[in-house]
């Protein structure tokens, strides 16, 4: 068994097909990982603020959020994260299907980390997955503790 613990993903997203294709691309990915899954904004802040169902919910080393989802959208989310102070170090990737130059502006202005479209056949999304994967957890230097940044 590794002695590194796995590399907890939260994924924030309401389309079911992409919940799938995300959960198959992590099951085949080099590094140990745990996914969650939350379908809304509203319940990402939870998940994140480790309230109500999510009070013993792992604090993620990496966010995948979807823009348009329900109750709260992605750019709400990422706004309320990243002025949290015990929240806004954790790296933030926007993936959604959206090329609209506003909302990559948006994001941005947000302070997403990074701003990606989903690409549309499985082959290209296994390929994304692994990408970020190396990129994230290989090559970019997280800061240290960043899970442990708050109790």
């Amino acid at each position: 068994m590794d002695a590194n613990p796995p590399i907890e993903i939260l994924l924030v997203e309401d389309n079911s097909g992409d919940i799938r294709l995300t959960l198959e691309a992590f099951k085949d990915a080099e590094l140990p990982n745990h996914v969650s899954v939350v379908r809304d904004g509203e319940e990402a802040l939870a998940f994140l603020r480790k309230e109500g169902p999510h009070a013993c919910a792992p604090r993620p080393d990496l966010v995948l959020l979807d823009l348009n989802m329900p109750k709260k959208d992605g750019r709400e989310v990422l706004r309320d994260v990243k002025t949290d102070p015990d929240l806004k170090i954790i790296p933030i990737i926007v993936l959604t299907t959206s090329v609209a130059p506003t909302d990559i502006v948006n994001s941005y202005d947000l302070h997403a980390n990074c701003y990606i479209q989903k690409p549309a056949g499985f082959d290209e999304f296994i390929d994304l997955i692994r990408t970020l994967e190396n990129l994230w957890f290989g090559v970019v230097q997280l800061p240290p503790g960043a899970k442990e940044a708050t109790a």
